[in-house]
């Protein structure tokens, strides 16, 4: 009987569904580290990751990352849930030849990790920069506390469009 007991509160867990990605990942995730230019100029480089849930299952991301010599990536869209991750897929129909760019993001243990499927959103990078196999600590988690700015954005508002249409808001 003390057996069954054990078990029952994984057993509610388990009837009340899977997690929603978006939910569980909301928040901004922030990191700050040495950086520098080719010139030896040292400045502080910093990554930061914004989820924020816009419907059940859904969550518009954006992702600001700084790499050596003053490179970035720059991507934002919305994400829908795929399993325990969230994956944004581009609008916009890839040239001829080229894969359309799909970012995954999810917890990996103790850190929030993204890859972009081998490359496929290197466009929204410098040349220094990648969207694979990239992580921040799970840790960084903050709440947003500047939403109706971030809301009330250009990106965000892009987005949403993006996402309701099916088309580039900005082709």
């Amino acid at each position: 009987m003390r057996r069954i007991a054990a078990f029952a509160p994984l057993a509610l867990l388990a009837a009340a569904g899977p997690v929603d990605p978006a939910t569980l990942l909301a928040g901004r995730y922030y990191e700050q580290f040495p950086d520098a230019l080719v010139s030896g100029e040292k400045y502080t480089g910093e990554n930061v990751v914004e989820i924020v849930p816009v419907a059940p299952r859904a969550a518009y991301v954006r992702f600001n990352l700084d790499f050596f010599n003053g490179h970035k990536c720059g991507i934002y869209g919305i994400a829908t849930a795929q399993g325990d991750a969230l994956v944004y897929r581009e609008a916009s129909e890839p040239s001829s030849g080229e894969r359309r760019c799909t970012l995954s993001i999810k917890q990996q243990g103790t850190k929030l990790a993204w890859d972009d499927d081998g490359g496929t959103c290197a466009a929204y990078c410098g040349a220094r920069g990648s969207l694979s196999k990239g992580s921040l600590a799970y840790a960084s988690k903050r709440t947003i506390r500047y939403l109706p700015r971030l809301k009330a954005s250009p990106q965000y508002r892009d987005a949403l469009t993006e996402w309701r249409t099916g088309k580039p808001a900005n082709p």
